[in-house]
């Protein structure tokens, strides 16, 4: 690819306070480009979404830059009016609001065409839309993943980045997600997704980055990697089916 990339990542080290998690990070995602970040527990995959979006990490050094814009001194509220927009893992939801507050919490950053977006939403995940006076946390784990990257989408992305969307979802509703996922890209919309479901996700991404003990210890299409012999031993369970 010779065109600028949405997100360029470079030299990045990260972490927590003055321990460093992450070292010497190079990632880069295109405009509607499916890039997914896979590796063992305790890799950086989170801290490195996080230090993108500025949320709850320490940026130690390197260069983070969105759509031409430097992240670096950036706060997490101004990386989401650029359009870069994060559904950490846990989902992150007001609990006790309903399902239509939540979401229109999601578009803080605009004043209008919110009925419309909110209704696009509901055509999209029918079940949100028959609960939608309910509190979050009456929800199913499904249906608050829902929720959740229902509200990323009311900040119009150019970037939505997903932290391990398929924790503790039964597998039809973790494929949804991904189907959507592909439908997001198709239309546009960036995403960066940190997942441990590798078979799964290389089967949907373009790209993807492999982080071991914080740093990138392969990188390529998700075609060559998913045949890659050490990929296959480690994450596919010893063969790409």
């Amino acid at each position: 690819m010779t065109e600028r990339a949405l997100l360029e990542v470079r030299d990045l080290r990260a972490g927590y306070g003055a321990i460093e998690v992450l070292r010497s990070v190079d990632v880069e995602v295109h405009a509607g480009e499916f890039v997914a970040v896979l590796g063992p527990n305790g890799a950086g995959k989170s801290t490195l979404l996080r230090t993108i979006s500025r949320y709850g990490s320490t940026l130690l050094g390197g260069a983070i830059v969105f759509d031409g814009t430097d992240l670096r001194r950036a706060t997490t509220e101004q990386t989401v009016r650029l359009g870069c927009l994060h559904v950490p893992e846990g989902r992150q939801l007001f609990g006790r609001m309903s399902v239509d507050d939540n979401l229109r919490l999601g578009a803080f950053t605009r004043r209008t065409g919110l009925n419309a977006e909110i209704a696009a939403i509901y055509d999209r995940f029918p079940p949100l839309a028959q609960r939608r006076d309910q509190p979050a946390y009456t929800l199913s784990g499904g249906e608050q993943q829902m929720l959740a990257i229902g509200r990323a989408l009311m900040a119009k992305p150019k970037l939505l980045m997903l932290d391990e969307p398929s924790t503790g979802l039964a597998p039809q509703i973790v494929e949804q997600i991904f189907a959507l996922a592909t439908e997001l890209t198709r239309a546009g919309t960036a995403l960066l997704v940190v997942e441990q479901n590798a078979y799964l996700t290389l089967r949907h991404a373009g790209r993807a980055y492999i982080l071991e003990g914080g740093t990138v210890a392969l990188a390529g299409t998700a075609t060559d990697l998913s045949q890659d012999a050490r990929v296959q031993a480690i994450y596919l369970g010893g063969s790409a089916a």
